[in-house]
């Protein structure tokens, strides 16, 4: 199989889908790769190691396109990637194809098969290629937070820990899953007053194990969510219901009892934010803006501000999939039912029933398509 790697175009992502050494593994297997010269350059990656460790290089993404039979990427095709479609091509990418109904279109209206890397799902319900980006995102979050806590950058200027005889900051954190408990443990770390909420009692028990009496875990409610979020100083969404959209959670009045100058990171923006008041997907060059005098922070690929840790962390998770693709195809799905749950898009049908659901479409079933 002939598998194409792009160079990122999303304003600001640095990431690119394979490292040097990933790209050696594909070629190991009896598969040529061609990547988009300068794709690997923002993460660290030199051309020069793409063809070291076998690839071919590309002088532009049309090249790439035209003669891969599987596209790799990190993030969403943009409209005018979406002309490269066709049904003859595999799609493996991250997608949120629920928070975005034009791009879904455009993938049922080729006829490309397109796997989302953010719904590959094992048995236990768990997020393989989703965790690594997730881990880095909630431990972002804090630090993103922090910063625009500073005066400087129109928060309220508080130091998120404290000092002697000066109370630390208080951090609410909604979901306590990977991007929550990643928040948790950095905002722990810095010596945070931090609250966590799920709606998940076994999730909440297994948290007070690893943290103890450092993390308060309440139950989420509408209750519970005002009482915590009133007078917080850094708020984080990290609510994530795989293929869907995020469900609004945080109303703007519950925002409207935060402090002025505190700030709102929204982790769920990729699958339409969790947080009323986020309206706008904010970018790395423009990643604010205001809202009843709190800053929110609304970066759809945060994990792109740290390419090169998220690039060699993707890498990892993504490979043994991509192999399988590239050596079976996409009848191998009939076999491998974590890869399966990953197909979202097959032949101008939406086969993953959350997000067929989320896009008001019928789903049908990769059997019947297949």
């Amino acid at each position: 199989m002939i598998i194409g790697i792009p160079k990122e175009i999303k304003e600001s992502e640095n990431r690119v889908a394979m490292t040097p050494p990933g790209v050696k593994s594909l070629c190991q297997s009896g598969h040529q790769v061609i990547v988009e010269k300068s794709a690997g350059e923002g993460s660290g990656f030199a051309d020069e190691d793409y063809v070291r460790f076998g690839a071919n290089l590309a002088e532009n993404a049309t090249d790439v396109w035209k003669e891969a039979n599987m596209v790799l990427k990190v993030k969403e095709p943009l409209p005018s990637e979406y002309g490269f479609f066709r049904p003859d091509l595999i799609l493996f990418t991250y997608l949120h194809l629920a928070a975005n109904p034009q791009l879904a279109e455009a993938l049922v209206d080729s006829g490309i098969t397109a796997i989302a890397y953010e719904t590959v799902q094992q048995q236990d319900g768990s997020l393989p290629l989703l965790i690594p980006m997730s881990e880095i995102a909630g431990r972002m979050s804090v630090q993103t937070g922090a910063h625009f806590l500073e005066k400087a950058y129109g928060g309220r200027g508080e130091l998120l820990g404290g000092v002697p005889g000066v109370p630390p900051a208080r951090v609410v954190i909604v979901g306590g899953g990977t991007v929550g408990t990643g928040a948790a443990r950095i905002a722990v770390g810095m010596g945070a007053d931090v609250t966590i909420l799920d709606a998940n009692v076994a999730r909440l028990r297994y948290l007070e194990d690893v943290f103890g009496a450092r993390l308060k875990t309440v139950m989420s409610s509408e209750y519970n969510l005002t009482e915590a979020i009133d007078g917080c100083d850094l708020l984080i969404g990290s609510v994530l219901i795989p293929g869907a959209r995020a469900p609004k959670l945080v109303s703007k009045e519950m925002v409207q009892g935060m402090h002025q100058g505190a700030v709102v990171v929204d982790v769920a923006i990729d699958q339409g934010g969790s947080i009323e008041t986020i309206d706008r997907v904010t970018t790395h060059k423009d990643p604010v803006y205001t809202c009843y005098g709190v800053l929110h922070y609304a970066v759809a690929n945060m994990p792109g501000a740290v390419p090169r840790t998220s690039t060699l962390a993707l890498t990892n998770v993504t490979t043994p999939f991509a192999t399988l693709l590239a050596n079976e195809g996409i009848g191998c799905t009939r076999k491998n039912s974590v890869l399966a749950k990953g197909v979202n898009v097959l032949r101008g049908h939406v086969t993953h029933q959350a997000v067929a659901t989320a896009l008001g479409k019928p789903a049908a079933t990769l059997g019947e398509v297949l």
